[in-house]
């Protein structure tokens, strides 16, 4: 069974203008200490997807582990450590044939029964969510609650992630709840190194 950090990292796209905007987060993520950052691009096709994934892994080494969001051939493609799929993505099963059995697969769960079908899957870890309301997607799903993630917790002995609208003044509470890390994207974007520093001493 895979260790998840306390603070899993997303980088999305569409919170950046330009690309190079988007590898100056990552380098000051990075360099905050974390061990694994998420790429997630739900905007550029393949191509672009793919080119941006390649320049976060010249930039970042092997400084951390690299997880890209939905792509599984992108993720074998550009050398990633692993790839998180979605309710309307790739399948679990199917992604794990791609990647192959040594890295890194999440999958998205938002309610008791998709967490006990993902449980039976090959995936390494669960993620559970929205817990809060979030403004990094377009049509969110309903927002679960600390409740939904205690209600989970005892549903699989994977790693579970939540996910959705996660800060550093609430972040110790979904630990309470019953997650092993936090997933979080906005209050990662202003000063992100010292964000992150923050997130780190908030969930010791």
């Amino acid at each position: 069974m895979i260790e998840l950090p306390r603070l899993y990292a997303i980088v999305d796209r569409s919170f950046f203008p330009r690309p190079d905007e988007l590898l100056s987060t990552a380098h000051e993520l990075s360099a905050a200490g974390l061990p694994l950052l998420q790429y997630r691009d739900k905007s550029d096709g393949a191509r672009g997807v793919l080119e941006l994934a390649l320049r976060l892994r010249r930039q970042l080494g092997s400084s951390l582990r690299l997880i890209m969001n939905d792509r599984a051939d992108l993720a074998r493609a550009a050398d990633f450590g692993g790839v998180h799929v979605g309710q309307e993505d790739l399948s679990v099963e199917g992604a794990r044939k791609v990647i192959g059995p040594s890295l890194w697969l999440g999958v998205s769960a938002h309610g008791p029964e998709q967490v006990e079908e993902a449980d039976l899957t090959s995936a390494d870890y669960i993620a559970i969510g929205p817990v809060f309301p979030t403004s990094s997607k377009a049509r969110p799903d309903s927002v679960v609650g600390l409740d939904g993630v205690r209600r989970v917790r005892p549903l699989t002995r994977k790693p579970l992630v939540a996910i959705g609208g996660i800060t550093r003044q609430n972040c110790r509470s979904v630990l309470d709840a019953g997650a092993d890390s936090v997933a979080v994207i906005s209050d990662l974007l202003r000063e992100p190194r010292k964000s992150a520093e923050e997130f780190l001493r908030a969930l010791e």
